[in-house]
C-alpha cells in the first residue's frame, strides 16, 4: 500500500522518479511492517521483565503499536526528491564553490582530507559515514537543488554525524541557522522558511515549510548561515526535499 488515493497515484502513473521513490518507500516499509511483530514482542518481554502490571503492559504496547502505525504512515508520505539516483542533480553555476583546504592539510584525522573535496553532488546521496560530506569555505554558503521534476515541496530533512562517531570527537563545521528557498530557472526566491539545526539532538532533522506555498518548484535553495563553531569551513551531509508533485488544480 503506498498510503495515497488510487486517482492521485494514476496522475502520477507517468513519473519515472515517483515510481522509483515509491518502489524504495514499499520495500522500506514492508521491512518496518514485518518487523512490527518482533518489536512488540521484544517490548512485552521487557515489560513483564520488569514487572509491569498486565493492565499497564497493554496500554504501553498500544502505544507502541500506535507509535509503530504513525511512523510508517510518516514514511511513507514523505519520499526524497533530492536524490540523484531518481535524477535529482546541483545547479553548480548557482552553487557555492567546494573547499579543498590549504594543500595537503587534514581537516580531522588521515585519511579524510580537503586536498580532494567532495562535490556537492555528495549531499544527494543516502550514504551517511565520517567524511562524505560536501565541505564550503567559512560559515556562509549555499547550493541549489534541481529535482527530477517539479513538486510541492512540505519539508526538508538535514543530516550530520554525531559528535559520538567524530574522528574529531566534534561537529563544529554541522550547519547551524539555514534558509531553504524555491526558485525558478531565472533568479526569483520564494522564502519556504528559516530553521536551525541542533547538533545535540538527533542526525536527521526534519524542518517544515512556513509558509503556504504560491506554487509548485523543480529548483530548491539550501542556504547556510552559520554553523557550530568552525571558523575554516562548513560540512553538508545530505539533504532531502520531501513534497509531492501535483496536477494543475491540485494543492497540497
Amino acid at each position: 500500500m503506498s498510503g495515497l488515493p488510487e486517482e492521485e497515484l494514476q496522475s502520477r502513473g507517468n513519473s519515472q522518479p515517483w515510481l522509483e521513490q515509491m518502489r524504495e518507500l514499499k520495500e522500506t516499509a514492508a521491512q518496518v511492517s514485518a518487523a512490527r511483530g518482533n518489536i512488540l514482542q521484544a517490548v512485552r518481554e521487557v515489560l513483564g521483565d520488569h514487572g509491569v502490571q498486565e493492565e499497564k503492559r497493554e496500554e504501553i504496547l498500544q502505544l507502541t503499536q500506535a507509535a509503530i502505525k504513525k511512523v510508517l504512515e510518516n514514511y511513507r508520505q514523505m519520499p526524497d526528491w533530492a536524490l540523484e539516483a531518481i535524477g535529482a542533480a546541483i545547479d553548480k553555476e548557482r552553487t557555492s564553490k567546494s573547499y579543498g583546504g590549504q594543500g595537503k592539510k587534514t581537516w580531522w584525522l588521515p585519511p579524510f582530507s580537503f586536498s580532494s573535496a567532495n562535490p556537492p553532488e555528495t549531499i544527494l546521496q543516502p550514504r551517511i559515514a565520517p567524511g562524505d560530506c560536501w565541505p564550503f569555505q567559512g560559515s556562509r554558503g549555499h547550493v541549489v537543488i534541481r529535482l527530477p521534476e517539479e513538486i510541492w515541496p512540505t519539508a526538508f530533512t538535514i543530516w550530520h554525524i554525531s559528535a559520538a562517531v567524530s574522528p574529531s570527537g566534534e561537529v563544529s563545521s554541522a550547519p547551524k541557522e539555514f534558509a531553504v528557498s524555491g526558485v525558478d530557472e531565472a533568479t526569483a526566491e520564494t522564502l519556504l522558511g528559516t530553521f536551525t539545526y541542533d547538533v545535540h539532538k538527533e542526525i536527521a532533522q526534519t524542518f517544515h515549510v512556513q509558509k503556504e506555498l504560491p506554487r509548485t518548484f523543480r529548483y530548491i535553495k539550501f542556504q547556510v548561515q552559520s554553523n557550530w563553531g568552525n571558523p575554516e569551513y562548513t560540512c553538508v551531509y545530505r539533504v532531502q526535499v520531501h513534497g509531492k508533485t501535483a496536477s494543475p488544480n491540485d494543492h497540497p
